[in-house]
């Protein structure tokens, strides 16, 4: 009888988690959208697994200036876009990581891949979408069996 209790707390924590996550992801959209009807959006991604995650949205001009910047970072679904000054009148390719304080590691990879992801749409370059948890899973399997 416990186990089905189990079960039921599981599962409504999973539809909690689900509900929660689906309304950061409106948010996120909607500032994406909101950004993006000003002209053209550069994003730049680190995921953090079990540390703090961060993506950052740089709005820029036609000659790849930043007119405006956001950011998310977080552990939790609780993590919410806000603004990100400090960036406006920078070139994206001029990003580095220096340019954030190193309180948040990742929030400083994600800036530096705004800034790749950028040079790579200039230079005509394919952008590889991330790899999900289960392939990333799968490539470390497939490098474990190769090294057997």
């Amino acid at each position: 009888m416990m186990i089905w209790l189990y079960a039921l707390v599981i599962g409504i924590a999973f539809v909690i988690q689900f509900v929660l996550s689906s309304k950061q992801m409106s948010q996120f959209n909607k500032e994406f959208v909101a950004l993006r009807r000003k002209g053209k959006v550069v994003v730049g991604r680190k995921s953090g697994g079990f540390f703090a995650g961060a993506i950052v949205m740089f709005q820029i001009d036609d000659n790849g200036v930043i007119q405006q910047s956001k950011k998310i970072e977080g552990t939790t679904f609780l993590a919410k876009v806000k603004d990100f000054p400090g960036f406006e009148g920078i070139y994206v390719r001029d990003l580095s990581r220096e340019m954030v304080p190193k309180s948040h590691r990742n929030l400083r990879k994600a800036v530096e891949d705004a800034a790749l992801t950028y040079s790579k749409y200039v230079a005509g370059e394919p952008i590889p979408d991330a790899p999900s948890p289960a392939q990333k899973l799968k490539l470390a399997f497939a490098r474990n069996k190769s090294t057997d």
